[in-house]
């Protein structure tokens, strides 16, 4: 959809055997409680919109990188990070629900447009409370916005998750 968009000990990219298909390795990007994205209490992201993926309402504010790859883009309200992995999977971190319009206020991003990131790897502090004073989700969404390249997203995880576990993985044609 936006389309502008390392090696890793937790990064797991295996080629199937007479395959050109590549299985990526997905991790939690916080602490908390796991769901699906149709979970998810915004229209946009809860009928994929922007793309299938997941979230995790976080217990704490710290966010990491759900896959090892390039930060691609801070969005200017620092709400979200787009990072693309080294086989070319667009994926969008998306801190809580509604906050483009709190200009950035809740959002300390530790990371720079054009760092390598591995999975785990911390890229965002989130004020829980200050979004929570504002009325907003603090669910943090993983959305991947290339779809159209994948030949399966594949979730494992459901319930409470710790940031950096791995909750599934996503077949991409290479």
């Amino acid at each position: 959809m936006f389309d502008f968009f390392k090696k890793d000990k937790k990064k797991e990219t295996t080629k199937q055997p007479n395959s050109s298909q590549v299985a990526e390795t997905l991790f939690a990007p916080a602490t908390g409680e796991f769901s699906s994205i149709d979970q998810v209490d915004d229209p946009v992201f809860s009928q994929k919109m922007m793309g299938d993926g997941y979230a995790v309402e976080p217990e704490a504010g710290d966010v990491y990188a759900p896959v090892a790859g390039t930060v691609m883009s801070i969005f200017p309200t620092k709400h979200a990070i787009y990072i693309k992995t080294d086989d070319d999977v667009e994926v969008l971190v998306h801190m809580g629900i509604d906050t483009v319009e709190l200009d950035g206020a809740p959002f300390n991003v530790t990371v720079a447009e054009g760092d390598q990131v591995s999975a785990g790897t911390q890229v965002a502090t989130v004020d829980l409370d200050q979004l929570t004073s504002a009325g907003k989700g603090k669910s943090i969404v993983v959305v991947f916005t290339n779809l159209e390249d994948f030949s399966s997203l594949q979730l494992t995880a459901s319930g409470q998750v710790t940031h950096s576990a791995e909750v599934g993985s996503v077949t991409t044609n290479s």
